[in-house]
């Protein structure tokens, strides 16, 4: 299984949800960052202010949906209390309701889905996938 969660039982598909779209978020959202300021200084491209300017619009939007979904956890009573990463993937410790719960999505499951997200938040939905191929070359490194 890619996502496990130890919760009580009361923790419900809509909270965990929230719990891993704020993992993936965090996420994409300091991967993005990264990616806008190592553009800025590479001095590889002609036009950097192009890229980084479509880098830094997904950085936005992930960052309008990033509160969105602080505000639902908030509404909702649920607080992440740690997340982790590991060589199995990401780990975030949450209370819901006050009651402890943990929540594990491992690597292939995670960086699949930051990828479709990225691409979605860049406007690259519905364009040609390039995934496939990347999948075969290698594993996209996250690390934060």
């Amino acid at each position: 299984m890619a996502t496990t969660a130890k919760h009580n039982r009361e923790a419900t598909q809509e909270e965990l949800s929230l719990v891993r779209s704020y993992l993936l978020l965090t996420f994409i959202h300091k991967v993005f960052e990264r990616d806008c300021r190592a553009i800025g200084k590479s001095g590889l491209f002609k036009m950097p202010q192009l890229y980084m300017e479509m880098v830094s619009i997904g950085a936005k939007k992930t960052a309008v949906m990033l509160q969105e979904v602080k505000r639902e956890l908030d509404s909702q009573n649920v607080v992440i209390t740690t997340v982790r990463q590991n060589q199995h993937g990401v780990e975030a410790g949450y209370k819901c309701r006050g009651v402890a719960g943990e929540m594990q999505i491992e690597w292939p499951s995670f960086r699949r889905e930051m990828t479709l997200r990225m691409r979605a938040y860049l406007g690259l939905a519905g364009e040609f996938s390039i995934q496939a191929r990347e999948e075969r070359s290698g594993h996209m490194a996250v690390s934060f």
